[in-house]
């Protein structure tokens, strides 16, 4: 659809540019664009296939493990192969319904993994803490309710934001989005009239699930650390502590890019455009990534049963 200058209109569909200012070097970043997504599917199945054979490692935290592993599959899955499809072939094209959709999807599940990860706090908390109890606090209708809960209030949060750009926003000024993808402040700056009230509820829901989360998970680590200290033996500490590494480092993949991406979207005006967008898909390949990673090294049990499998496959051969 044409528009003119100074001219709304109501959109059809939307042109998605990639990456912006570097559209001559797209054929050559659908590489590792490419090879990190493969990355992420490969490894975040292979977690959840791990954990649903062994046996072993049917507790609450490969339960919740398993769900990091869904939510990041969502996560890639809702950008990547469109962002490919830009870089291969220049199908930028996206329709208002469905760039709404994918909207709703980057944000709540964004919002639910930072609510799993609250969830997997809680379980530390309850098995550093009082151990004996654990297995009776965190039951597996427990996990699964958790589970359950963070997908509601990601749903809960994140689902009046296109609704709020479809009934109040309905007007356009221009179809094409400098983005890789259908970004909540990316749409909204293309819609004509008053959009104050959903940058608004846009910064009162990062604040809730960033700011909120984070600041509970740290309490949590305080008082584990206080409940490690009063250990005996140096060697006790440092095996106890060893049980959250997984999780801590986890935190820190997710929270500081999207932090940093946020940050810098909302304040770095200095920034270049094609940081920016860069950025903003780090912020979603980087967790689907490195979680399966850092949960295959540090986990004893996920490692072992990697291992077996290229013996397997020679026994049978």
């Amino acid at each position: 659809m044409l528009t003119f200058h100074n001219v709304c209109s109501v959109p059809i569909s939307f042109r998605l540019t990639g990456i912006p200012g570097l559209e001559s070097l797209q054929i050559w970043l659908s590489i590792p664009f490419g090879s990190m997504y493969l990355v992420a599917v490969v490894g975040n199945v292979t977690i959840l296939a791990v954990v649903r054979v062994e046996r072993s490692l049917h507790q609450p935290m490969y339960f919740f493990l398993c769900m990091l592993a869904a939510v990041d599959l969502v996560l890639s899955t809702s950008t990547m192969p469109k962002l490919l499809g830009i870089f291969w072939f220049g199908a930028g094209d996206i329709g208002l319904d469905a760039c709404l959709g994918q909207m709703f999807l980057i944000h709540c599940f964004a919002t639910v993994e930072s609510g799993i990860f609250l969830a997997m706090a809680f379980d530390r908390y309850v098995a550093i803490c009082n151990p004996l109890r654990h297995r009776m606090v965190l039951t597996h209708t427990v996990v699964g309710r958790l589970g359950l809960a963070s997908l509601l209030r990601g749903i809960l949060y994140i689902g009046p934001l296109p609704l709020m750009i479809r009934l109040r926003l309905p007007l356009y000024k221009a179809h094409v989005i400098s983005h890789s993808y259908c970004e909540h402040m990316a749409v909204v700056a293309l819609t004509c009239g008053d959009n104050r009230v959903n940058n608004v509820y846009g910064l009162s829901i990062g604040f809730l699930v960033l700011i909120l989360d984070s600041v509970a998970i740290a309490a949590s680590y305080v008082i584990i650390f206080r409940a490690v200290m009063v250990l005996a033996t140096p060697e006790a500490r440092l095996k106890t502590l060893g049980t959250c590494t997984s999780h801590i480092c986890a935190i820190l993949i997710f929270y500081v890019p999207i932090a940093v991406s946020s940050l810098i979207h909302r304040f770095g005006h200095y920034v270049p455009l094609p940081v920016h967008t860069l950025l903003a898909n780090f912020y979603l390949l980087i967790p689907p990534i490195l979680n399966p990673i850092v949960y295959a090294v540090r986990t004893k049990q996920i490692r072992e049963r990697l291992l077996q499998i290229p013996r397997i496959k020679t026994k049978i051969r």
